[in-house]
């Protein structure tokens, strides 16, 4: 553990809202939600910019405030790049958006909730009243995988909201996830494809394995990309359960949420962005590099003002990258 005193250390406080867009929700998860958020040493918040962190699949929000061995958590990270003065003073808001399927996208849908509507809606603006941080041109979005979607996903469609936005390994490509479907039909197999059977085992078992969280990270994304409301947790998937073949309509709803065909439709919004930063790590086991550099050819081709990197690293553990990204945010959204 690293010795995180050396630098004065900013509170985290912990509120609790009850969303109003959330309310009977479609997986029927709790509208009452927890948010930590992060405030500077020797600041009451007021004033400052405003950053929110989504986090990825299987976390929510106030995991980044939890103790971790060997490294930093985020409020000590936080705490360590204002201290030496690479970080502007910020507020950091930490929502709780975990769902029954394990994750959030941080979209609006119709399978798992509209969870782009608590944030924009709700979320920013019970702080900015609370607190007063943040305000038009003084928010900012990250997160890294499935936060790293959200961040992105924000950015292209709610840039008059956001003003900067980082992505740290986000989804995209999504023609790499088709690989991922046969050992999720093998799976479901052994529950005579029975969505709702695998998911009541899932549940009832005292030990999940990762081949079974990420079976469970896929009906996720079914349920959010292209839901069937009549389904158990609205999940249909994309591919005939027997022959694993594309079934081409459904497919087409996946691919309608990939950042990559987002952006060709609507990236001419970000141009209001004070800084966008998107990066991957070049061994990402994920194999979301190649749909990094899609994305970056795309913004590159539509004269979007952006940051592009990759680092010699893979999907897990890679925290440290915020040690690049948020500077640059706050930074950005002070000027």
């Amino acid at each position: 553990m690293k010795n995180t005193t050396a630098w004065p250390q900013g509170s985290v406080s912990t509120h609790w809202l009850t969303s109003t867009v959330l309310q009977d929700n479609p997986l029927n998860d709790s509208a009452r939600r927890r948010l930590d958020v992060y405030i500077p040493f020797n600041h009451t918040g007021r004033d400052l910019p405003l950053l929110v962190d989504l986090v990825g699949f299987l976390s929510g929000g106030p995991a980044h405030t939890n103790w971790k061995n060997f490294g930093e958590n985020l409020p000590e990270r936080l705490d360590r790049l204002i201290a030496t003065g690479e970080l502007p003073p910020v507020v950091v808001a930490l929502p709780d958006c975990f769902t029954r399927l394990g994750g959030n996208q941080y979209i609006n849908s119709a399978g798992t909730g509209r969870w782009a509507d608590f944030l924009v809606a709700e979320m920013v603006p019970y702080l900015e009243v609370e607190i007063g941080c943040g305000g038009h041109g003084r928010r900012g979005v990250f997160g890294k995988s499935s936060g790293g979607y959200g961040a992105i996903t924000h950015a292209l469609l709610y840039p008059e909201f956001w003003a900067a936005a980082a992505c740290h390994s986000g989804d995209m490509g999504f023609e790499h996830m088709l690989a991922e479907f046969p050992a999720a039909l093998r799976a479901l197999g052994g529950c005579n494809n029975d969505i709702e059977l695998w998911l009541t085992r899932f549940y009832n078992n005292p030990k999940q394995s990762n081949g079974d969280l990420h079976i469970l990270m896929l009906l996720a994304m079914c349920a959010t990309y292209d839901p069937d409301l009549s389904a158990f947790m609205n999940i249909r998937l994309p591919v005939d359960m027997h022959t694993c073949e594309v079934i081409p309509q459904r497919w087409h709803n996946f691919l309608r949420w990939d950042p990559i065909n987002i952006a060709a439709e609507h990236a001419s919004g970000m141009k209001q962005l004070k800084a966008l930063f998107i990066d991957c790590g070049a061994q990402d086991q994920y194999n979301l590099v190649f749909g990094a550099r899609r994305l970056h050819r795309l913004l590159e081709q539509k004269n979007i003002p952006h940051i592009y990197e990759e680092f010699a690293d893979n999907h897990s553990g890679i925290d440290y990258r915020m040690d690049r990204s948020l500077p640059l945010l706050v930074k950005a959204l002070l000027a």
